[in-house]
């Protein structure tokens, strides 16, 4: 079998409207088409899951067209053959991803009574186990510095120290954290709550930290908010003008805001969005938390993705080697 390397852009497809669909699903009819375009549209509900397992199933039929391979020739082995040679310069994380969506894709096409079989369901994965995530975490003597290095005069101070706070105390995603509305910070009894909606459509709501209400309320009296229930919580802001827009901050403004204020903190770790969830998961159960509440506080399904964010063991670990004295 000739094994040719996949490249960049070289996407064999042929248009449906909006839509790309290889032309080894096209060829084969009208049916086919429309299943395929129904599992992106109707099936995948993630559009960040949606985004990656489209570019894994466009790579693995452009493939397929260029090793000229019809949609019903396509057999465990090819797939076993395709899987061996993403893993000569790919991750064993972004692999099994691959042959996650070309497996979820052929179940629908099953279904849809486009194939006969599923050729992927036989075929294995690389073996990656993960007892610990790579995120980036910050101590709690970190994160302090960082909340004291952003001074509290002026709007747009007080909306950043406010948003990493909710990532911090709340163990909020940073989509969560984004997509928030005023109305979503509310008092129940003597309390403060926070609710976020969260990954796969979750309502998540939790007490505010009393540090989380301060800048809360902080933020929302210089801003004036509080008579807006229903528009965005954290907003951006017009150019150098320090002008309040009515528009949602997004991930990618958080993550600029993030690099931004970590710089000025001199914080030499390398921090993204998911650090602060990571950084309060990890103080929590350094602070005696157990993982129960963790998993529950960070609206995980599993207590093993709760404890990939546990850097508990690290500081530890450097107690231990430190009593190698020279």
């Amino acid at each position: 079998m000739k094994i040719v390397n996949l490249t960049a852009g070289n996407s064999l497809t042929a248009n449906l409207g909006n839509t790309n669909v290889p032309i080894t699903i096209s060829q084969v009819g009208e049916q086919a088409t429309y299943r395929y375009v129904e599992f992106f549209t109707a099936q995948i509900r993630n559009k960040n899951t949606r985004r990656s397992y489209l570019t894994a199933t466009t790579q693995f039929f452009d493939w397929c067209q260029i090793n000229n391979l019809s949609l019903e020739a396509i057999h465990s082995i090819h797939i076993a053959t395709y899987i061996e040679g993403l893993q000569q310069h790919l991750s064993a994380p972004t692999v099994k991803q691959h042959l996650a969506a070309i497996r979820m894709l052929f179940d629908w096409l099953v279904t849809g009574h486009i194939v006969y079989n599923n050729p992927a369901t036989s075929v294995r994965g690389p073996k990656y186990v993960v007892n610990q995530g790579k995120t980036p975490i910050l101590t709690s003597d970190e994160t302090r510095e960082l909340f004291n290095s952003i001074p509290a005069n002026s709007i747009i101070n007080l909306r950043d120290r406010a948003l990493i706070a909710v990532m911090v105390f709340t163990f909020a995603r940073v989509t969560a954290a984004v997509s928030m509305k005023v109305k979503d910070y509310y008092p129940e009894g003597k309390r403060w709550w926070v609710r976020l909606h969260e990954k796969g459509g979750k309502r998540h709501e939790m007490p505010a930290h009393h540090t989380l209400e301060q800048y809360l309320d902080e933020y929302l009296d210089a801003a004036e908010l509080r008579g807006n229930p229903n528009t965005p919580l954290f907003r951006t802001f017009k150019g150098r003008t320090g002008k309040m827009t009515e528009n949602q901050m997004i991930q990618t403004y958080a993550w600029q805001m993030i690099q931004k204020r970590a710089l000025l903190a001199g914080i030499r770790t390398k921090v993204c969005n998911h650090t602060f969830r990571g950084t309060g998961i990890t103080t929590y159960l350094s602070n005696n938390g157990t993982l129960e509440k963790a998993q529950q506080m960070a609206a995980h399904e599993s207590p093993r993705t709760t404890k990939l964010y546990d850097r508990t063991n690290n500081a530890l670990s450097l107690d231990e080697i430190e009593k190698i004295i020279i």
